[in-house]
């Protein structure tokens, strides 16, 4: 109604502003008619020579030119972003690794240049509710738990068993992965399980060493601690190849290697993403997919 008013307040004739809008002038006779009983006020005075504008019609046309503008901008194009458009939070949820070496560093441009975007950046290797927890973009390693998500495939993990040298001139390359259950070994566990995680290899195979002399739930520590020569374990390629590029770590079992998982970025399906969710999934995307990221985070 007040946009059929409006295209009249701005035009000689019921009929001008009927053609302006591709309706017709019954349209807005009838749209003025509601409006003049809806306000109580005689908008336009009309005669044989044609229609004027009142001067409550005037004023009343300036206050909802504005208001139509509003609702035609709430209801913008999303490839026409102001500023306003970009501002809110955005929650992600990664795990520790990936969030603090990776991740942070390289949105911090983003941040720069949307000043209105305020990150929520949860570092954790459980697998987080994202309905309950309102996450809004996650990245995760292996299989994604629920298929009502977005899913982007965005690079490959290689786990390797790896070691000091000086531990493996002690204790011996191990053959196949049963030989570990005899030598000291450093394990992961599941947070969301309490379990100690299975070491992968090929053909689907999983293991358990039975001599762990150091059991954590963060990545960081786990690769630490076979640095520090206390046993083998399996690590990930973002932590380990540096190291084994540098000689500090040496891989064994090489021919029982596991297929790679998949890294991930992810985010719910709730209708409509708004314009700074969209924006920082992207730039999760891009910057995970990049292998000159993982290759500086070093």
């Amino acid at each position: 109604m007040l946009r059929l008013f409006c295209a009249a307040a701005d035009s000689s004739s019921f009929k001008e502003a009927a053609a302006r809008l591709g309706t017709s002038p019954q349209a807005i006779t009838r749209a003025v008619k509601e409006l003049e009983e809806a306000v109580g006020e005689v908008l336009f005075h009309r005669n044989t020579r044609g229609m004027q504008i009142t001067e409550f019609g005037t004023q009343l046309a300036e206050h909802a030119r504005e208001m139509v503008t509003g609702v035609d901008s709430l209801f913008r194009p999303s490839d026409s972003h102001s500023d306003r458009d970009l501002a809110g939070v955005v929650r992600i949820t990664a795990p520790s690794t990936i969030g603090r070496r990776y991740l942070l560093r390289s949105l911090l441009p983003l941040l720069s240049q949307h000043p209105g975007i305020k990150l929520e950046l949860s570092v954790t290797n459980l697998v987080t509710h994202v309905v309950d927890k309102k996450i809004d973009i996650g990245v995760r390693i292996g299989l994604p738990r629920d298929n009502r998500f977005v899913v982007r495939p965005v690079a490959k993990v290689d786990f390797f068993v790896v070691a000091t040298p000086e531990f493996i001139a002690k204790w011996g390359v191990p053959r196949n992965p049963q030989d570990l259950s005899a030598v000291p070994t450093i394990e992961l566990t599941d947070g969301n399980t309490g379990r100690i995680w299975p070491w992968y290899f090929s053909r689907g195979m999983q293991f358990t060493p039975s001599m762990p002399v150091l059991v954590t739930d963060d990545p960081e520590v786990e690769c630490d601690a076979v640095l520090a020569g206390m046993g083998y374990g399996q690590i990930s390629n973002h932590l380990a190849e540096h190291h084994i590029g540098a000689g500090r770590l040496m891989t064994v079992l090489d021919s029982y290697q596991p297929e790679p998982w998949e890294l991930y970025v992810y985010r719910p399906q709730r209708g409509p993403v708004p314009a700074r969710i969209r924006l920082v999934f992207d730039r999760i995307v891009e910057i995970l997919s990049d292998p000159d990221t993982f290759n500086e985070g070093r």
